[in-house]
């Protein structure tokens, strides 16, 4: 239970299992996922390490960071397909970046191509003007995760002059409010902003007690 307006609620994971849980016979892939584990845990403090790949850094500038001035973010498979549909739905974007991670409901492949799946985050450049970029990320992160992809996502970008905009969506049933959801009329949008943001945004805030949760949270 949030115990103030804006508090990220962490959300259930297969991450803790309860003693109840590990007393059931492990499944194969049980065992691959603890397998996995526990050698990502001896090879980073993290434990399922998420690795950051650009294809601007292939050039030997793997230090210098990425100019942005507008970063839009779509989280979950139905911003995502917002995204395919009414904006990347051209020849102005290219592909400039993928997030690979491995956990229990995603599992990348270790090739290094950046290829349009379902299984990555990738990043898209506007071609007539680089530094406006996108990212697609259908594929879940776990909690144990989402600080790494922050971290190693705006780690490569130049922050002075950074707008950033995330979409994500949630089901109805979770919308919170006095009238009754089934008079709602679905798809509706709410927003959240910073102080920092000055502009105007295209719809009502988000109303109290409604809070937005893991990745589009963090």
């Amino acid at each position: 239970m949030a115990t103030f307006f804006g508090e990220v609620v962490v959300a259930p994971s297969r991450a803790g299992l309860d003693e109840e849980e590990e007393a059931r016979e492990e499944t194969p892939e049980d065992r691959e996922i603890r397998r996995e584990i526990e050698k990502k845990s001896s090879l980073c403090s993290f434990g399922r390490e998420i690795d950051v790949l650009w294809s601007w850094r292939s050039g030997g500038c793997a230090e210098e960071p990425l100019v942005c001035s507008r970063f839009i973010v779509a989280i979950g498979r139905n911003a995502a397909a917002f995204l395919s549909s009414f904006i990347l739905d051209s020849v102005c974007w290219e592909v400039v970046g993928v997030v690979k991670l491995w956990n229990e409901w995603c599992k990348t492949s270790s090739t290094t191509n950046v290829l349009p799946t379902d299984s990555f985050c990738l990043f898209y450049r506007l071609i007539s003007d680089p530094t406006v970029l996108l990212c697609q990320c259908s594929c879940y992160v776990a909690e144990d995760q989402q600080f790494q992809w922050l971290e190693k996502v705006f780690g490569s970008m130049q922050k002075k002059g950074l707008q950033v905009t995330i979409l994500s969506t949630c089901p109805v049933a979770d919308y919170k409010t006095q009238e009754s959801t089934l008079t709602l009329v679905s798809p509706f949008l709410r927003a959240l902003k910073t102080k920092e943001f000055q502009e105007q945004v295209c719809c009502p805030l988000l109303e109290q007690p409604n809070i937005v949760r893991d990745l589009p949270a963090a």
